[in-house]
């Protein structure tokens, strides 16, 4: 698409807080400004190419809100970067990561289809289109502009069809899957039936994963490790609804699911502009990635894990490795990964530290949501 090609970033950013001029304060956000008009075909996305993350989809949709609010009309949007950091839940200056995240929304490509009574259309397009990082020097902040594919645009920052999604709500969700599973909560709330799209569980497996090169799927992983923990994450922190898993067989093999939408008791939504609420700990990740564990391993580990135990364990493994007396471990992720699984960082004080010195032989691989074809 002309226009719209993926382009590298290539600024360097200071974020340096001392060059920054001093923004006035900002009034509370009301629940209907702190809220995204999504457009419907935007919230069930299925990538057809490229992969998407938690914090790719909260930046998305601080990308979206803002551009709403600047109108449709604009050819260019443009924000302060420390701005776009804010309401993506990040607190880290870590540009790289950001920026590592915007390409990963130019490389994802996604199908639209529309039909009426005289028109059937489908598009197949980028996410995002061309993005810059403009670093204006000394006293002046850091600006980003994006645009949208321009056969998108308008379902995105005007859509006839949407449903109101919470940013900060959207933001306390600790995993893409259930971040996903709660704006299609959203979206069929105020349907009749309150029952979500029926798909098959490959459909199923790339929309709550976020990847495009999913071509088989083991059910009892995908519902194990991804569905049943997104469920009660939703129930924990949406204080509007929860969801229940409806299954469809054929024969002893489910085939389909979909999703019932359960409302809850309203209650107010306290806190809603705490600073340090539900703040996405990207320095716990690259502690993850400095052990050799890769960047999308690292942020779903962290995703689906209690901070305080990823915490505590990365603690325990600086220990083992400051530890002269001991063997050099010829693997500290592998370590990292059995620590956790066994729950090493829970013993108590002067219990002894595990000794392994290479990689760890008892460590279980991972499950199996999805096997990709080459």
């Amino acid at each position: 698409m002309a226009g719209h090609d993926v382009n590298p970033i290539d600024c360097v950013i200071s974020m340096d807080e001392e060059e920054s001029p001093r923004a006035a304060p900002r009034q509370p956000p009301t629940a209907d400004e702190q809220s995204v008009a999504k457009a419907n075909e935007a919230i069930a996305i299925r990538p057809k190419r490229g992969r998407l993350t938690l914090l790719s989809r909260r930046i998305y949709n601080a990308l979206l809100y803002h551009s709403q609010r600047q109108g449709v009309d604009e050819p260019v949007y443009r924000l302060a970067l420390s701005e776009l950091i804010g309401d993506a839940r990040f607190n880290s200056n870590n540009t790289e990561l950001l920026k590592s995240h915007l390409r990963d929304m130019q490389a994802t490509t996604i199908e639209w289809s529309t039909s009426s009574s005289s028109l059937k259309r489908w598009v197949s397009s980028q996410l995002l289109g061309t993005v810059t990082i403009e670093e204006q020097g000394r006293g002046r902040p850091c600006m980003v502009t994006w645009r949208y594919p321009d056969e998108i645009k308008e379902r995105l920052v005007k859509p006839h069809q949407y449903t109101r999604v919470l940013l900060e709500m959207s933001s306390q969700m600790r995993s893409y899957s259930a971040a996903v599973l709660y704006e299609i909560g959203a979206r069929y709330l105020t349907s009749p039936g309150r029952l979500s799209m029926r798909e098959d569980v490959i459909w199923w497996a790339a929309v709550l994963t976020g990847r495009s090169d999913i071509k088989e799927v083991d059910y009892r992983f995908l519902k194990r490790d991804v569905i049943t923990k997104a469920l009660a994450e939703i129930d924990a922190l949406c204080e509007d609804f929860g969801l229940e898993l409806i299954e469809h067989k054929r024969g002893r093999k489910i085939e389909e699911i979909q999703f019932r939408v359960v409302p809850k008791v309203q209650q107010r939504l306290d806190d809603i502009d705490a600073p340090n609420r539900n703040v996405f700990d990207l320095e716990l990740v690259a502690r993850l990635v400095g052990l050799g564990i890769k960047q999308d391993e690292a942020q779903d580990l962290y995703a689906t894990t209690d901070e305080g135990q990823v915490r505590a364990t990365l603690d325990l493994v600086d220990q083992r490795l400051r530890n002269a007396a001991m063997p050099v471990l010829k693997s500290p992720a592998a370590y990292f990964k059995d620590a956790l699984k066994k729950g090493y960082a829970g013993l108590t004080a002067g219990a002894p530290v595990p000794s392994t010195a290479g990689s760890v032989s008892s460590l279980s691989p991972p499950a199996q949501i999805g096997r990709a074809h080459v």
